[in-house]
């Protein structure tokens, strides 16, 4: 008998941690006799599929993978619905020997491999059985709505973790703080994380800072302790950029106001962190046809999407200034003290305020940071990370000092999207902090240098005092100091050709003609 299923209430439900060859297919043990080696039919030994045989067998996909042999092997049992021990070392002997040959057993199991989702699409692509065998793929989203029910199940889930691990019991202010929690990781007021293992990890490390606080219950102070000193043990990177910021090593300003330069906010992730930081971003605009230069292109530290931004850029520049002549400037556009590569559109909204100032010589109030791809009719569009992005800023504002003018811009589309610390949410109610939505170019460029955009009248003419107006006559007025300088220059040329020619015509010239 191999498997015993006498105790078993229902069909059998086998997890195997490793998934070796012998300990999918089962193994042929041997007893050493006179020092020889001595088998029978009593030595066979069972393995995860026989065990699982009428139920199911669970396996994590990349330790099946890991021996080839027992992926194959897997791959053969299922597919021929039988399942043989083998002796895996007579394969690789040169003369075989004679050894025990088990007839195979009917094989009726349901096979369950958990994997992510990178792997699932690996493996349908480059191995045709696995597309035939396992036909059914349950694909867990990251993250599920914030709905009643939902926020239930997080307080049932909290409820588990006590009970079944001994921890303090959560009064109701608590599982709201760890519901909040479960909201700021999946960056939305509107959904829940369902990444519930660093939700455990709260929950656990609270009811420590309970215990610590003298408390029978957790309250939502120990709830935020936790949260607190866990980021706090991962954000070393965070404080050391800070602290470069403050000392300025990196320069960043949160004050003032100053032409062709603004602050960007970009996402790094160290390991299980990740945070905002604040970029400072330029633009230089000067005589020339060579059109906008992406720095970080030609430095090769730029990425398709950073690159596909920054000629959407330049689709809107044309279509809002090249109405009556061709589009003549050169720009150059970069990431100051960026030494790392960049990737994503979401500073491409930063790159035109930035590109825009220079031209029409208004300043950018540098107090604000700025986030938000654009497209080519002016419309700022959603970005990832928004709320990562506005804690960066504010922890930068925070160290320094916050003024009360201080804030950031983001798309109005990823409004709903902000799940903000508690500290960040109580600046911004007392009016320290400030997070302006913003749905056209327009609206930013208003914010950021206090002068009006600027529409086109009937005569299709932006305002001369409006930002458009001043870049429209700039552009006009380096397309015609360009127009001059070529006539001059070709002026120049005439006039040499003719002096030579006469020279040559003269009777004692250095030259005779023939």
């Amino acid at each position: 008998m191999l498997v015993d299923n006498t105790h078993t209430r229902g069909s059998p439900v086998v997890i195997e941690n490793n998934p070796s060859f012998m300990n999918l297919i089962g193994r042929i043990e041997r007893d050493v006799r006179f020092g020889g080696t001595v088998m029978d039919f009593t030595m066979l030994r069972a393995g995860a599929l026989h065990r699982a045989n009428g139920g199911y067998l669970v396996l994590r996909a990349k330790d099946a993978l890991n021996d080839a042999n027992a992926w194959n092997a897997l791959k053969r049992a299922l597919d021929s619905g039988q399942v043989q021990i083998d002796d895996p070392g007579t394969q690789f002997q040169m003369f075989p020997t004679r050894t025990l040959e088990p007839e195979p057993i009917p094989l009726d199991v349901k096979v369950i491999l958990l994997g992510s989702p990178s792997l699932y699409y690996f493996l349908y692509n480059v191995d045709e059985d696995f597309q035939k065998l396992f036909k059914v793929k349950a694909d867990f989203a990251p993250d599920m709505d914030r709905a009643p029910d939902t926020e239930q199940a997080y307080a049932l889930f909290i409820r588990a973790r006590c009970e079944e691990e001994g921890l303090r019991p959560f009064d109701p202010g608590a599982v709201a703080k760890i519901v909040e929690f479960g909201s700021w990781l999946a960056e939305d007021q509107t959904r829940l994380s369902a990444r519930f293992g660093e939700v455990a990890n709260v929950i656990r490390e609270a009811s420590y800072w309970a215990g610590k606080a003298g408390r029978d219950a957790i309250s939502a102070a120990d709830v935020r302790k936790a949260i607190d000193e866990e980021r706090a043990r991962s954000n070393q990177v965070e404080e050391q950029m800070r602290r470069m910021i403050l000392e300025q090593t990196i320069h960043v300003a949160t004050d003032g106001a100053v032409v062709g330069q603004i602050n960007g906010l970009s996402v790094r992730t160290i390991g299980d962190h990740s945070f905002g930081a604040p970029s400072r971003i330029s633009a230089r605009t000067y005589l020339g046809r060579a059109g906008v230069i992406n720095i970080e292109r030609e430095a090769r530290l730029s990425g398709r999407i950073h690159d596909k931004g920054m000629s959407i850029l330049q689709g809107y520049l044309g279509a809002q200034y090249a109405v009556e002549r061709p589009l003549t400037l050169s720009a150059s556009i970069g990431f100051e003290q960026s030494y790392n590569d960049v990737d994503g559109d979401s500073a491409s909204s930063a790159e035109l305020y930035a590109l825009l100032s220079s031209l029409a010589g208004v300043p950018i109030r540098q107090d604000i940071a700025v986030t938000g791809s654009v497209d080519q009719q002016g419309h700022m569009q959603a970005i990832g990370a928004a709320t990562r992005k506005v804690e960066g800023f504010y922890d930068v504002c925070a160290t320094r000092g916050l003024t009360g003018q201080q804030g950031v811009l983001i798309p109005s589309a990823n409004a709903k999207n902000l799940m903000l610390r508690e500290d960040v949410v109580e600046a911004i109610q007392a009016g320290q902090f400030h997070i302006w939505a913003v749905g056209t170019v327009d609206e930013g460029v208003e914010l950021l240098t206090g002068a009006k955009a600027g529409k086109r009248n009937a005569r299709g003419q932006f305002p001369p005092e409006s930002v458009h107006g001043k870049v429209e006559a700039r552009l006009k007025q380096i397309a015609e100091l360009l127009e001059k300088a070529g006539k001059s220059a070709t002026e120049s040329k005439t006039d040499e050709k003719s002096e030579r020619n006469a020279k040559d015509d003269k009777p004692n010239g250095s030259k005779r003609r023939p």
